[in-house]
């Protein structure tokens, strides 16, 4: 094979190169901002684009953010790859933090205490995928907090991805012409 190594990865390299990559995470948040800002679009299509896929980043649908982010992109007249670009805010380093402050936020506005479930009721109710008993006490809360969560992430991406884009395609025009 033409690019394959000599020597392949052993699994435990394949795992940290994942979720640490050999170059370091800033060059790969450098490089999606690099193909953010070199999208064939209008500043108001890629920043659309951009803080759909951030704001569906909020919310506790995994799985489903690749799916929302496009319809979301699609109503806001957004681009579908920065889209797919922006779900990249949600991540396995950042869903810890997201959720957190959604549930804070979501408790908040629901104005109750929070619930405790216990750890090994937790588990037994994820390893039979029964979510019924969780709704109340995590999902609701969750999600009611991060729909507002979303609402400010998205609107604060929307505005930085715009003056971005914008300046760097007016950049693109001064050195062509």
């Amino acid at each position: 094979m033409l690019f394959r190594r000599r020597k392949p990865l052993s699994l435990a390299q394949r795992i940290r190169a994942v979720l640490w990559p050999s170059k370091g995470l800033l060059r790969s948040i450098r490089y999606i901002a690099i193909r953010v800002l070199r999208l064939k679009a209008t500043p108001h299509a890629v920043a659309a684009g951009v803080a759909a896929g951030v704001a569906v980043s909020c919310t506790p649908f995994l799985g489903f953010h690749f799916v929302m982010a496009f319809c979301l992109a699609f109503i806001l007249r957004g681009n579908m790859i920065a889209a797919a670009l922006g779900t990249a805010f949600g991540n396995p380093l950042t869903f810890p933090l997201i959720f957190a402050a959604a549930y804070r936020i979501g408790i908040f506005l629901l104005g109750r205490a929070p619930e405790r479930v216990g750890e090994a009721n937790l588990f037994t109710l994820l390893r039979h995928l029964d979510f019924a008993p969780l709704w109340h006490p995590i999902l609701k809360p969750i999600l009611v907090g991060g729909l507002p969560l979303a609402a400010l992430s998205g609107a604060v991406f929307y505005v930085l991805t715009w003056q971005g884009v914008r300046l760097f395609q007016q950049r693109g025009k001064r050195r062509r012409s």
